[in-house]
């Protein structure tokens, strides 16, 4: 029993240390521009040909003390083998989270970074988008999908839309985002857009992947004992992206014109691994792609941002991977317990078995009953490959 509680003790220092460690490197604190409305108008003027010249808030955390703590927790005093070799993976994976955030604006250096952390899209997943891209999107110009919410309409929605969970969180505005809305973990912030006019569709996607997924997930993570669940898993990012999109599908609100968003995602993530600048890869879409210039915009900004960032090819590959998961009978719950990954479900459970942690308390409301009444959308998620 001595033994037991002297790893007990271990595995909740150390934890408490990583906590400390991390309240200050959430990445999309510092990936998005700040002067992106000013660089858009400057890019349009230039006809497309002069690469936006973007600024990024200032780091505030010094890279190398943490760099050092990271390494220099004594996770040796962790005797099960299982959690001592998850925290190893854990402090490898936040140290490139500081790498990426050290080098945001530095071009090579942050593609680099991003590399390591989300990786690159594969020949297949470059195949999928495309082949999302041969179907026809609904008629834009059905009254779900004009912008008739403003952002304090949206901000009342929202809180509407949360009330069906039991949790509280804090709603601002900003208007140096290249997304619409954004979930900000270490604050349980929602972030909306307020340069932007929000549709119907638009706010039945967000409320379902925002509040549904991002926010509960948040709210479940804190409720741990380990804040690892806060915080969040190494590759993380495909299994939220993933949970969220999928919420978007099941509460009937994911439509073809948004899988031909996530697909120019995708594509423009392989333009940028091909070594193509802002500017070519804004032509791709618009020209080559027939994007309207204003969506072409904000996604090439999306994948350039920083110097690189690829993460965006995720959201279509983790959709398809939970799609796949609830589809074989998997309870998604144990993915909810916090900011998780897949491929760590063994790693949650043993952790849930050994008291260190908690099962999900808040489930998104979607995933009771599958509301998607569009066919094609299923043939074209069963048929991803």
């Amino acid at each position: 029993m001595k033994e037991i509680n002297a790893t007990a003790e271990a595995i909740a220092d150390i934890d408490k240390k990583i906590d400390k460690l991390v309240k200050k490197i959430e990445l999309l604190r510092y990936v998005n521009p700040i002067n992106i409305e000013e660089e858009k108008q400057r890019f349009f003027k230039s006809k497309y040909l002069t690469d936006p010249v973007f600024e990024y808030p200032k780091r505030d955390f010094d890279k190398f003390k943490l760099h050092r703590e990271f390494f220099t927790l004594p996770l040796e005093l962790i005797e099960d083998e299982k959690i001592r070799g998850l925290y190893e993976e854990i402090i490898y994976y936040y140290s490139g989270m500081v790498q990426c955030i050290e080098t945001v604006g530095e071009g090579k250096r942050f593609y680099y970074n991003s590399l390591r952390s989300f990786g690159k899209p594969t020949e297949q997943d470059v195949e999928n988008a495309k082949f999302i891209l041969h179907f026809d999107a609904e008629d834009t110009s059905e009254e779900i999908f004009q912008p008739n919410y403003s952002i304090k309409e949206a901000e009342k929605l929202f809180r509407e839309y949360a009330d069906r969970y039991d949790f509280s969180f804090n709603i601002k505005e900003s208007d140096t985002m290249g997304a619409i809305a954004m979930v900000l973990n270490s604050t349980q912030t929602l972030v909306l857009n307020s340069n932007h006019t929000f549709s119907k569709n638009e706010m039945g996607i967000l409320t379902n992947h925002e509040i549904g997924v991002h926010m509960v997930t948040t709210m479940n993570g804190v409720l741990h004992p380990l804040k690892i669940f806060s915080h969040g898993f190494p590759n993380n990012v495909e299994t939220q992206e993933g949970l969220a999109v999928f919420s978007e599908y099941m509460s009937g609100n994911l439509t073809i014109k948004r899988l031909k968003e996530l697909a120019y995602r995708v594509i423009a993530v392989n333009s940028l691994v091909k070594g193509s600048s802002f500017s070519k890869t804004f032509r791709l879409l618009h020209n080559n792609y027939d994007l309207e210039r204003n969506q072409a915009f904000y996604i090439t900004t999306r994948i350039h941002r920083g110097g690189g960032f690829t993460k965006d090819y995720l959201y279509l590959t983790g959709l398809k991977k939970i799609y796949d998961y609830f589809h074989s009978g998997k309870d998604l719950s144990v993915l909810l317990t916090g900011k998780v990954s897949l491929e760590y479900v063994n790693d949650i459970e043993y952790l849930i078995n050994k008291g260190y942690a908690e099962h999900a308390k808040y489930i998104t409301d979607s995933y009771v009953a599958n509301s998607n009444t569009n066919t094609t959308i299923d043939f074209i998620l069963k048929n991803l490959k």
